[in-house]
């Protein structure tokens, strides 16, 4: 039999969620968190990014997967618990079921509905592995449900997000990681440093949809703090950060104005930013480093042959 562990939003967890955007919001360079970025809505459209051609690292990771496969199996190892981060439609993780043959799977991600949806249609088609699906922020601390497994863990971390989080916070997160592996260990997307013109292109797409998912930010803003956002006065921007190695998306004002919610405000100046994401690039060597400072041993490292992009197991 399985069954499903799911935390849904309540009052305390928007209050938090709420008190979160009006700090960024009020800070001297203002933000939003990044993960504002993946509700039902911003999901479904980041899928949608992840289909056009421009945007690469999802097609070579792809390929890196159906290539070494087998490879991967080998050293990561079947069974036991398969843990994935920023699960998302959970496709990813489903490639690897036959080949990992995991007993038990916990998909965990931000968005509570888009997540749950996901695991509810692998339920009819894996009926031999125990699911288990966590809406949660793991960004700030990795907490897994005392229901799960203590057997191997493995955690699966793809799609490079691990570049949205500062040296420190990606620090933190693989620490956390590196704790509860239990004797397993982590397969993981690296995006690696290449030109300007190819980053460029998959951050600001031609039909906008990168766009459409930056803006977006806008109205979970407007949903969590109750603040009167209108995405018409703002547009996508990117900037390329070459002393820091990552790309960086903004909110670009269009006019000025003021943005209300209750209890207080901001007034902006047309061109001020609002700053949503940053986007870390790595060198092998670099991201060598940040995993052996927690703890962590490289095992094995798969690329693609222009090196845009890197799967690695740590244990």
């Amino acid at each position: 039999m399985q069954t499903s562990f799911t935390f849904k939003h309540n009052l305390t967890v928007d209050n938090h969620f709420a008190a979160e955007i009006e700090i960024g919001l009020l800070s001297q360079s203002a933000y939003i968190s990044p993960k504002f970025l993946y509700d039902a809505l911003g999901s479904q459209l980041f899928t949608a990014i992840t289909l056009l051609p421009e945007y690469y690292p999802t097609n070579i990771e792809q390929n890196i997967f159906k290539r070494y496969r087998d490879q991967i199996a080998k050293v990561v190892g079947v069974g036991g618990t398969l843990i994935d981060l920023g699960a998302g439609n959970c496709k990813k993780a489903e490639s690897f079921f036959d080949s990992l043959q995991p007993k038990h799977y916990l998909a965990i991600d931000f968005s509570a509905e888009h997540l749950q949806d996901a695991v509810n249609k692998l339920k009819g088609k894996y009926p031999h592995i125990f699911m288990q699906c966590l809406a949660t922020d793991f960004s700030k601390q990795l907490i897994i449900p005392n229901s799960l497994t203590s057997t191997k863990r493995t955690f699966f971390y793809p799609g490079s997000s691990i570049g949205n989080f500062s040296n420190s916070e990606a620090m933190q997160l693989l620490s956390q990681i590196k704790s509860q592996a239990k004797g397993g260990g982590l397969l993981i997307g690296v995006d690696l440093i290449k030109d300007d013109s190819i980053l460029m292109a998959a951050y600001d797409d031609p039909l906008k949809v990168s766009a459409a998912f930056n803006l977006n930010i806008l109205r979970s803003a407007n949903l969590y703090l109750g603040s009167n956002f209108k995405v018409e006065q703002f547009s996508h921007t990117v900037r390329i950060n070459h002393k820091d190695s990552r790309v960086e998306l903004y909110l670009e004002v269009l006019e000025d104005l003021t943005v209300l919610w209750p209890g207080n405000s901001r007034t902006f100046k047309k061109g001020d930013l609002i700053h949503t994401e940053n986007s870390h690039k790595f060198t092998i060597d670099s991201f060598k480093r940040l995993l052996k400072n927690v703890g962590f041993e490289t095992s094995q490292i798969w690329t693609d042959p222009k090196n845009y992009y890197a799967v690695i197991y740590a244990k």
